[in-house]
């Protein structure tokens, strides 16, 4: 890629670049859609307080996706109207002689770096200073001679009930994970593949070919996302019917139930698991689980927005591929989006055994 555009500023009328102040700044959308994502998380964890539904907050939420909305509607049109032509070289120490966008996906990497950080570290701090709730059970129940750590019925314990107590009693409850992270590493090989196509010298391959190699990949990769967040959808909320064969092979179950039904919820603070049910008396210990079902949804569901966010670029990428648009010059575009998508790959191997093995 080369930085020597000479021109005095970018044809574009959607992204004017005045190459007299040095490298440009290339767009101002980014900026749009941080303040319109800031509003809107901010305000949308109002609209929830403890299962209670907000009403006031609404309208702010609607303004947050609205200011979103605009800066992705911008940045749509400046990078549609980019011919690559040119590509921002950095000439300042320490990131001298480096693409500047490059360098801003990397920086921006870094911050996402740091919010998956906070999460685990979190994750592990109350994994760690928290009973689990099963090693409570085994305690047995409350005596106050014989055993004062014991649990009472209708009493609840605070206590870590990690959601891998029920995701992984059943290779069928654990499916829907296991096929997910099959799907997100083989979605980081279609996006190398749209990368590698993209890359072929002109001359090297039929235009044609390349272009349908593509988005042929890159629609592939959007599939497979498409799938990780449908399987996660059925996981939380929905679960799904298993054959009448596989019964004896799920607990006697005739289903896998969602986790929205098996009530391993945020707000749970009454949770009673199936085993947790004395035998000799028939009592049921009940649990306090909201900071361990709060860290599941919230870490596994920030990692779900980066995948609905990459399905987003990757909708786009594919339909600019479609038309014809990527090309050794401009196939950074494709290298830029995947280092963010390798990135968010790499997360959910991490999630994968923090939350659903162990």
């Amino acid at each position: 890629m080369s930085g020597d555009y000479h021109g005095d500023n970018h044809p574009s009328p959607w992204g004017p670049h005045d190459w007299g102040h040095g490298a440009p700044h290339n767009s101002y959308a980014p900026l749009v859609m941080s303040i319109g994502v800031g509003i809107f998380l901010l305000t949308f964890g109002g609209l929830f307080n403890f299962g209670e539904f907000d009403m006031w907050y609404l309208p702010l939420v609607m303004v947050g996706l609205a200011v979103t909305g605009i800066g992705l509607f911008v940045w749509w049109r400046q990078d549609m109207s980019f011919d690559a032509s040119y590509e921002p070289i950095a000439t300042g120490t320490p990131f001298k002689h480096i693409q500047v966008r490059k360098v801003g996906m990397w920086v921006f990497l870094m911050s996402e770096m740091m919010i998956f950080s906070s999460l685990f570290s979190t994750y592990m701090r109350y994994r760690q200073g928290i009973p689990r709730c099963d090693t409570v059970f085994e305690r047995g129940m409350f005596d106050p001679v014989l055993n004062p750590d014991g649990w009472q019925e209708g009493v609840a314990v605070t206590c870590f009930e990690p959601a891998s107590h029920l995701i992984a009693s059943s290779w069928f409850h654990l499916a829907p994970g296991a096929i997910n992270t099959f799907a997100l590493i083989v979605s980081s090989f279609t996006i190398v593949q749209a990368l590698r196509w993209a890359h072929k010298p002109v001359g090297s391959v039929d235009e044609e070919v390349r272009r349908k190699r593509i988005y042929r990949y890159l629609g592939a990769t959007t599939l497979l996302a498409t799938l990780f967040l449908t399987l996660k959808i059925v996981e939380w909320f929905v679960g799904f019917p298993l054959p009448e064969f596989l019964h004896e092979y799920n607990h006697g179950h005739s289903s896998i139930k969602s986790l929205y039904a098996e009530h391993y919820l945020i707000t749970n603070d009454h949770y009673t698991h199936h085993s947790y049910i004395d035998e000799a008396t028939g009592a049921h210990m009940v649990a306090n689980i909201r900071v361990s079902a709060t860290l599941f949804y919230v870490t596994t569901g920030t990692h779900g927005l980066h995948v609905l966010i990459g399905i987003i670029g990757l909708a786009y990428l594919t339909f600019k591929a479609w038309t014809g648009a990527y090309n050794p010059q401009s196939a950074v575009s494709i290298e830029y989006f995947g280092l963010y998508w390798h990135f968010v790959d790499l997360v959910w191997v991490l999630v994968f055994p923090f939350f659903y093995l162990y």
